[in-house]
């Protein structure tokens, strides 16, 4: 029996009273970054009485109300085992593959800001774009995919400015990492996880010292013009017991306000990045990529405040029906215990 209230919305319509004796399992798998947000629908299909869904027609899921997954059926593999018996299994893509997303672009815009750059790539691609304030207005004399794709380019311009770049259905997002939007264009949830008796954390792994970087200082060479000499733009990592070596890009800069942005930019991976860990907690299906958990009741340099990298919502019509955080980013008391090391092994 389902413990979980579901809806399936196949080309706009709603499918869901029609799925409901058959589907057995929904999985949503949601990242951060350019790679694909994914959903998994499994069917019983004793009889082969399901008809097949064309390939690239609009799905929506909603978990308990909140939509988890806007996308495209990407493919449609049958099974058959003995043990297993008949089972169809729908695969969903958050953008389509076999779509203009993925065609390269070859055109060049001057003098123009971020917000209208990626405006232009995404009306080629289809898509609506929303840019965080932060980074709208950002001005250069020159933008070109230079025949990448608009999901390609998104992605090269959100390692630039260290931002996070996020398409599903048929809008994408540019915003700031873990503070900025979701794709929908809203402000990204917090999720409140507890290790307490009777919380709904199920099992936490967790270690906030793992993933940090090497590198306290990030270097970016540009060409400065009107010197004729090379310079060099440093910005320091603000995260503990780092080292002292200097991490120099590899490539240079077109321009001292370039360096800024790419300088920026790998400190602010640097740090969002940090941490490694995952939470498995009952439903929660606000989680998502980019958002926060809160983590309570675990111990001292463990709770705190984590980034999301990744969500997956599983849910079967068994029951069980679950939500897995993997964690970065580690802040507000999570990997700083302040106890002294006496106090701490002493203590009972």
């Amino acid at each position: 029996m389902w413990r979980v209230h579901w809806q399936v919305l196949v080309g706009g319509a709603n499918a869901t009273i029609g799925m409901r004796p058959y589907l057995m399992e929904v999985e949503v798998v949601d990242r951060d970054g350019i790679e694909s947000d994914t959903c998994r629908l499994l069917f019983d299909d004793a009889f082969g009485q399901l008809a097949l869904p064309k390939v690239r027609s609009p799905v929506q899921v909603l978990l308990n109300g909140v939509e988890v997954f806007d996308g495209v059926v990407d493919s449609t593999p049958w099974r058959l085992s003995r043990g297993g018996g008949r089972v169809l299994e729908v695969n969903c893509k958050a953008f389509d593959t076999r779509g203009k997303a993925t065609e390269p672009q070859l055109w060049n815009g001057d003098d123009m800001s971020l917000k209208d750059a990626l405006a232009k790539a995404g009306q080629l691609a289809g898509y609506t774009v929303t840019v965080d304030p932060g980074f709208a207005e950002i001005m250069r004399d020159y933008w070109s995919p230079s025949g990448m794709s608009f999901v390609e380019w998104g992605e090269k311009l959100r390692r630039e400015f260290g931002a996070t770049f996020k398409v599903r259905g048929k809008q994408a997002v540019f915003a700031g990492r873990g503070g900025g939007q979701s794709p929908r264009g809203g402000a990204l949830p917090v999720v409140l996880a507890s290790c307490r008796p009777g919380g709904n954390v199920i099992s936490a792994d967790i270690d906030p010292s793992k993933g940090r970087p090497r590198s306290k200082t990030k270097r970016v060479r540009y060409f400065d013009r009107k010197a004729a000499q090379f310079r060099e733009l440093d910005v320091d990592i603000e995260l503990p017991d780092l080292g002292d070596a200097i991490d120099t890009q590899r490539w240079l800069a077109v321009d001292e306000g370039q360096a800024s942005d790419q300088a920026k930019g790998h400190k602010s991976d640097a740090e969002q990045d940090a941490g490694i860990g995952s939470v498995e907690m009952t439903i929660a299906p606000e989680a998502m990529a980019e958002g926060a958990l809160v983590l309570s009741g675990a111990r001292p340099g463990i709770d705190g405040r984590y980034r999301i990298s990744g969500a997956v919502h599983k849910a079967n019509r068994s029951g069980g029906a679950t939500t897995r955080c993997e964690l970065a980013q580690p802040q507000n008391g999570a990997g700083s215990d302040t106890r002294s090391s006496t106090s701490a092994i002493a203590r009972p």
